[in-house]
């Protein structure tokens, strides 16, 4: 497996970013190792959180949860996945599959060897970690979801996959600003999250840094290049170019049969488990909230549904809505979430 490592002065001097780097070496799961970065913040003796970031961003967007949860006392533990931030990056788009991203990240969880994690999880952050709490669910205490789910085309017919598929090859390759406007519907019969999979897979100026721009509330100048400091030249995107393809909402994906066994041990996992997704998908200020008025209540987004009817642990609780926020919840809205988090680690 040929890996790349984004040079450490991409780094320097990032804005509202003065946490020092770790670093583990993990199985590649290819007779290798790679390195993972990682931010451990806080009392090292305090309650571990774990936080877990989604595509196409890295641990930065962490950075304004770390010190309110460092300073009420507990362990702050932010891996960059692979192929993001800090992390190695696999240099060809096939070595990225789901199922290695969940090693990926088992192996790194045994090799710090985390015990009674408070889980904090966004975007693709959810499923990884989710999968890894259905394999160990006792090295788990809580778990707390934003803007993710766990896919397995429930409810999709088998025979819908070729349909599917059609749809998808043919979807129209299109700037950020097209895809927002299709994005969260479905368009001539075609999911609109097609469009963010063929913008990723095939945009030749696809940019993380001005995705989050556009999809943040705010991003100064200062924070776009942070966000886009990992990915120095095309080379180093083919792990944040290849996630959303991984996301199986076509029923013959090969993670769905993994995904479907994870659900099973979800639907008896019985610890706390509280959802904290946002009013909006859409940044409800900024360039992206000028192409859509577009509010999701809690109670009618599938996910949120499914995870608080179908896991014992979400039952009962009082789950939040995060105002003000749009899918990068972390970022948008990391004070508040940071104050929902605690206040849930500490009450249950």
């Amino acid at each position: 497996m040929k890996v790349l490592r984004t040079p450490d002065e991409r780094f320097s001097g990032l804005v509202d970013f003065p946490f020092a780097p770790n670093y583990l070496d993990i199985d590649d799961q290819d007779g290798g190792t790679l390195r993972m970065h990682y931010l451990d913040e806080g009392p090292a003796d305090g309650e571990l959180v774990l936080c877990m970031h989604g595509q196409p961003n890295w641990s930065y967007s962490f950075r304004k949860m770390i010190g309110p949860l460092a300073k009420a006392g507990f362990r702050v533990i932010v891996p960059d996945i692979v192929g993001f931030g800090r992390s190695d990056k696999p240099a060809q788009r096939s070595d990225y599959t789901f199922d290695r991203h969940v090693n990926w990240l088992k192996s790194f969880i045994e090799g710090l060897d985390l015990q009674h994690i408070n889980l904090i999880a966004q975007d693709w952050g959810g499923p990884i970690a989710l999968r890894n709490v259905a394999d160990n669910p006792d090295r788990f205490a809580r778990i707390l979801v934003t803007n993710t789910g766990l896919g397995d085309a429930k409810g999709i017919p088998l025979e819908k996959a070729s349909e599917l598929h059609r749809l998808l090859s043919e979807t129209p390759v299109l700037p950020i600003e097209e895809v927002t406007k299709n994005a969260l519907g479905a368009v001539d019969g075609r999911p609109g999250f097609f469009y963010w999979i063929k913008h990723c897979d095939a945009y030749a100026d696809f940019d993380p840094g001005e995705v989050m721009r556009f999809w943040l509330n705010d991003c100064s100048d200062e924070e776009c290049r942070a966000y886009a400091a990992p990915f120095p030249d095309e080379s180093y995107k083919q792990g944040a170019r290849q996630f959303p393809t991984l996301v199986p909402i076509i029923p013959d994906n090969p993670s769905i049969p993994d995904n479907k066994r994870a659900w099973k041990v979800l639907e008896k996992f019985d610890k706390p488990f509280l959802t904290a997704f946002s009013e909006s998908p859409l940044p409800t200020r900024g360039p992206c909230a000028n192409f859509l008025d577009f509010k999701v209540h809690k109670n009618e987004a599938p996910a949120i549904v499914r995870f608080q009817q179908d896991i014992p642990g979400a039952r009962g609780l009082n789950h939040v809505t995060i105002a003000e926020s749009g899918h990068y919840t972390q970022d948008d809205a990391g004070e508040e979430l940071a104050r929902v988090a605690i206040e849930f680690f500490t009450t249950t």
